[in-house]
């Protein structure tokens, strides 16, 4: 309820702030600086998610959580708040951009010089590693947990340097992809795999692209 209850917030911010331009400089003037209002706007979204993120859960390490723990709740209310009020008013209209690098920093996640990301779906961002020049293209998801005999289990997934995960693919915890090394579009990294550097690997589960 609270993030969105914080998202409306956020919405009628929006709102009031075109009101007052209007009012002040006019539609056309109001138009044109619509887009520092919105930025605004997403800066405060993205501020709010980053600290939500400290102080529910904290650093997040590569153990393990009964289902029922305190931790799991907090760390869905932290996906909640990225979902609703980082999502619309920042996260997605920053895919690719180094905004998004910083506010994934920010998070906790470790990414290197040139990293090109295209999505924000990094449910620990603590636990994610790309190395400079790495790929995530659009609509992947770095999954770092999974739930087996209610215990979710948590571990890192790392890219290499100028390695790239396609558009669509989904990594497993305990992934690593080595430098330079591609994924190609729509495929599963399952759990552990390790892709050897500078080889191309497809499929669901991936296989070598020969």
């Amino acid at each position: 309820l609270i993030p969105v209850v914080i998202s409306f917030a956020i919405g009628l911010g929006v709102l009031f702030g075109f009101e007052v331009l209007v009012g002040r400089v006019g539609y056309l003037a109001a138009a044109a600086l619509g887009g520092v209002v919105l930025m605004v706007a997403g800066a405060v979204a993205g501020a709010v998610c980053v600290a939500a993120k400290w102080l529910l859960v904290g650093r997040i390490e590569d153990v393990e959580h009964p289902l029922w723990s305190s931790f799991v709740w907090r760390n869905e209310v932290c996906d909640a708040f990225v979902e609703t009020v980082a999502a619309p008013w920042f996260a997605r209209a920053a895919t690719g951009t180094a905004a998004l690098n910083t506010w994934l920093r920010a998070m906790g996640s470790h990414l290197g010089r040139g990293v090109w990301c295209e999505t924000y779906w990094l449910p620990e961002a603590d636990l994610v590693r790309l190395g400079d020049g790495a790929t995530v293209n659009r609509g992947c998801v770095v999954q770092t947990h999974l739930f087996h005999d209610r215990i979710m289990s948590l571990d890192t997934v790392t890219l290499g340097a100028g390695a790239t995960l396609g558009p669509h693919c989904v990594a497993l915890p305990a992934a690593s992809l080595g430098d330079g090394s591609t994924v190609g579009p729509a495929s599963l990294v399952m759990r552990g795999d390790t892709v050897p550097p500078s080889t191309r690997w497809q499929g669901n589960p991936i296989a070598p692209v020969t």
